[in-house]
């Protein structure tokens, strides 16, 4: 009975975890969804080099930039190419690798050589050895034979790998300065990777050359011969030392006393962070020009009511004039450079009008300054004009409005924007859009009007320093007075201006240039005061600055 019984409970649990089963089965499974492959992390590929895996990593070059979604290591992909040269040279039996992105050269070099060895670089060929007879390609490094010499204690062959690798416009092998301050880029997105595997070769007696060819050096921007070193920040960044650069017409020579990755790296005179700077400067020399031409433009005010003569000389009336242009255009200046020019279309064009007008005027009014000058000084003789100042005016005033008038109906003015090689935006504003209407009214212009302020100024120097020597006793004293009237006059016609053409001769000059002709106003202060409110020793000399102003008058109004 208790057998039955047992059997029966037995029986029982058997069916009820039968039922059991089946309801388990009967019931969907949930899987985890498999994760999806991200070979931009650096880590699937590592230490895989055939075909399939190097292009396969060589995705990342295009999926890791500063506008993609990629989860992307770089430290990790940089190591990956890095420690491929490696496998070359220590791994792999093939001699030459051609893909889209990449080129090798792989050979065994006796270290008992004696000459140089030349390879050519071509980006679109693999890297292969030339005779020092053939002709010597456009791309190409020498490796000389003092490296190999210096090899021959150790070993009696050495493999060298060569390849040419294409990065691509993304983020790999930027380095921390390229992508954060928006520095530069390497020039064609090509390195050139000299290795002897594991071998470190650096501090050559004889550095090893490397030619890369470009058309001519681009404009506003420095070319920089650079390896990639591995030893800086936390993922690598590009270096220049050990290398010296040699810029030519059809190409620049790279002279490095190492071997890694090393490429040519193009970077623009005027980057971001220098736009800023020299933006803050002209600001900043601006601001304080503009206090002094109102200081300027009070004394002037002061002095009409209390000094007779003031109503009728034209000298002060055109110094007074070139003061308000000049406030007028740093209130332009400031209020462009603080405008969003991504607003308003409208609002755009009128600042640019604006700006662009008083910007003629200024110029104009330079050369009507030189003009009086040439007039007072030089010609002397038969210089009165009827209505004289009126006159000045119609022009200083009205020729800027003609032009600008042209040159809005040309539809030239909008949003202007300055550009590095890799078409970054350094800086924004209301300006021109259109660069023919700024080549011609801006430079032309400028041109014109710089050249006859130079010619009369040079003149009036000649004459300054002409009768200085012809003055008896205090003859060195005489010239300081002269050269001080000069730099003054110098103020006056704009003088600071034609440091702009010297900007091209680099990055120093446009700092000189951004600071002295934002303080214009202010050295036309300083020329008011010493000319209007002159010691009595000035006043009794017959060389100082006052003397120049006071031995005409032309208005006869």
């Amino acid at each position: 009975m208790v057998t039955r019984r047992v059997l029966g409970a037995l029986l029982l649990l058997l069916l009820a975890s039968g039922e059991e089963t089946a309801i388990d089965k009967s019931k969907p499974t949930t899987v985890p969804p498999e994760q999806p492959r991200n070979t931009c992390h650096g880590l699937l590929n590592m230490g895989q080099y055939d075909n399939f895996y190097l292009e396969d990593t060589a995705e990342c070059f295009k999926k890791c930039g500063p506008l993609e979604n990629e989860s992307c290591d770089l430290g990790n992909l940089q190591r990956y190419w890095l420690d491929y040269e490696t496998h070359l040279v220590e791994n792999s039996t093939e001699e030459k690798m051609d893909l889209s992105f990449l080129k090798t050269f792989v050979k065994n070099f006796s270290t008992n050589i004696s000459e140089d060895l030349h390879f050519s670089l071509t980006p679109s060929q693999i890297p292969k050895q030339l005779m020092e007879d053939q002709h010597k390609t456009p791309d190409r490094v020498r490796l000389p034979r003092s490296l190999f010499a210096s090899l021959q204690s150790s070993k009696p062959e050495v493999r060298l790998a060569i390849s040419i690798l294409d990065i691509g416009s993304g983020s790999l092998f930027k380095g921390p300065q390229l992508s954060l301050k928006d520095d530069g880029s390497v020039l064609n997105n090509r390195l050139v990777g000299l290795s002897l595997g594991r071998m470190r070769v650096s501090e050559l007696a004889e550095p090893l050359e490397i030619t890369f060819s470009h058309p001519h050096q681009p404009p506003n921007m420095t070319l920089t011969c650079v390896f990639w070193d591995v030893t800086k920040g936390p993922t690598g960044d590009w270096s220049s030392e050990g290398c010296s650069t040699e810029l030519g017409a059809e190409g620049t020579v790279c002279r490095c006393n190492h071997l890694t990755f090393f490429a040519l790296l193009l970077r623009p005179i005027l980057d971001k962070a220098t736009v800023q700077a020299l933006t803050r400067i002209s600001q900043a020399g601006c601001g304080a020009s503009m206090i002094f031409l109102a200081f300027t433009i009070v004394s002037y005010t002061v002095l009409r009511f209390s000094r007779q003569r003031f109503k009728s000389e034209d000298a002060p009336k055109i110094h007074l004039t070139l003061s308000v242009c000049l406030f007028l255009l740093n209130l332009a200046f400031l209020i462009n450079v603080g405008n969003d020019p991504k607003g308003s279309k409208d609002t755009c064009w009128v600042l640019g009008a604006i700006f662009h007008y008083f910007l003629l005027c200024v110029f104009t009014w330079m050369a009507l300054e030189a003009l009086h000058l040439y007039l007072l000084v030089i010609r002397v003789f038969n210089t009165y004009f009827r209505h004289y100042f009126l006159k000045l005016s119609l022009v200083g005033w009205g020729l800027p409005a003609l032009m600008v008038i042209g040159t809005r109906s040309a539809n030239s003015y909008g949003y202007y924007t300055i550009h590095d090689k890799e078409n970054r935006t350094s800086l924004e504003l209301c300006w021109f859009h259109e660069d023919t209407a700024l080549y011609i009214t801006v430079h032309g212009y400028f041109l014109v009007t710089f050249l006859f302020s130079t010619v009369v100024l040079s003149l009036v120097g000649w004459k300054i320093f002409t009768l200085s020597s012809a003055t008896a006793g205090k003859k060195q004293w005489q010239n300081w007075k002269g050269l001080l009237t000069l730099l003054g006059l110098s103020s006056l016609v704009g003088m600071t201006w034609g440091l702009a053409i010297l900007t091209p001769l680099g990055l120093s000059t446009i700092y000189v240039f951004a600071l002295f002709n934002s303080l214009q106003g202010v050295f036309i202060f300083c020329w008011f005061i010493v000319l209007y409110f002159p010691s009595q020793s000035d006043v009794s000399s017959s060389s100082g600055p006052a003397r120049i102003e006071q031995t005409h008058t032309m208005s006869q109004e």
